[in-house]
Order: C-alpha cells, then sequence, then structure tokens
C-alpha cells in the first residue's frame, strides 16, 4: 500500500467515525428542554419569603437603630431638627413601614392595636413607659433581644437602652404591635 493510498484510506476512516454534520434533532427539543427545567425548578426546595409583617418590622428596627446618635429635640419628627419620643416613633413607622400613627404618646397609648405580654415582644412593638410613675409620657421602638431605641431626654440624642434596665424596668407599662 502506497502513502497515498494509507492516508487516503485514514480519511475514509475519519470521515466515517466522526461525520461532518451532526444528526437533525428530533422536532421540539428546545421546547422540551425548556420544559423540563421549568418542573425541575417547580420541585426544588426554596427558602420560604419572609411575610409582609416580619419584613415591615425587619424595616423599622434597621431605621430605628440608624438613627441613634440624633439629638432629641422636643416637638423634632426629623433626622435634621432632631427628634422627642414620639416624633421619632412616628418618623420610624411612616419612613420604614409605610405606616402613619398619631403624633403624640397620649394618642399612641389609644391606638386600637393589640396589648403584647412583655415575654412575647417582637421588633417593631411599641413600649410605653412612665418614668415618674403617674401617666403614661415615653414611648420607644423595640428592636429585639431585650433592647429599644427612644429619644429620651432634652440634652441627649437618640439611643438603644435595655429594657431590664432597672430605671426601664421600672417605668415600663405596656406595649401594642401595631405591623400586623
Amino acid at each position: 500500500m502506497t502513502q497515498k493510498e494509507g492516508s487516503g484510506r485514514l480519511a475514509a476512516m475519519e470521515a466515517a467515525h466522526y461525520p461532518q454534520s451532526l444528526p437533525a434533532a428530533p422536532a421540539g427539543w428546545a421546547l422540551g428542554l425548556c420544559l423540563l427545567l421549568i418542573l425541575t425548578g417547580c420541585a426544588s426546595t426554596a427558602r420560604p419569603v419572609p411575610t409582609a409583617p416580619a419584613t415591615r418590622s425587619n424595616d423599622v428596627l434597621m431605621r430605628a437603630i440608624g438613627l441613634v446618635g440624633t439629638p432629641y429635640r422636643y416637638g423634632g419628627n426629623t433626622p435634621v431638627s432632631g427628634f422627642d419620643c414620639s416624633g421619632l416613633v412616628d418618623f420610624v413607622f411612616r419612613d420604614a413601614a409605610g405606616l402613619s400613627l398619631p403624633r403624640s404618646t397620649r394618642e399612641l397609648i389609644d391606638l386600637p392595636a393589640p396589648r403584647i405580654d412583655r415575654d412575647d415582644l417582637q421588633s417593631g412593638d411599641l413600649l410605653f413607659f412612665s418614668p415618674d410613675g403617674g401617666r403614661i409620657s415615653h414611648i420607644g421602638i423595640y428592636v429585639g433581644e431585650g433592647r429599644f431605641v427612644h429619644a429620651p431626654s432634652q440634652g441627649g440624642t437618640v439611643r438603644l437602652d435595655r429594657l431590664d434596665n432597672p430605671y426601664w424596668r421600672k417605668a415600663y407599662r405596656e406595649a401594642k404591635r401595631v405591623l400586623r
């Protein structure tokens, strides 16, 4: 066998083994592949999407914590002007949850919202205090793990305090849940 015959034979074997074009795919193969991928995706286990109240309460706690350090100002209700306690609550709930609440602590205590036991507090619950032992005159936002954000006093700033602090434990009166 000559070299020319050998290379011709090799080319014929390669052509038979490695065709230049693929056979035509059955009709609808792309549609079938897409359907398979969609059904596979439907069968997979996904993490649950948080409910609207859980998302809103998280937004409220993050916004409230983000305002820590803002100056106290009686009658204040913006980060620029400063906050008093009810102005802080009004701003945070309006900005983070799109919820318009009454402006004064007296009006907030009368909200038709469920009262919550201290042991069942969740982020976003409103906390009411009576620091002088008389009528309720202070409000804060519970942010979890026994802590709350509030605008406590003239000359101070918005701050994060612990509910089990002896002063606040004694002044605590009740809590309400406005995010449902």
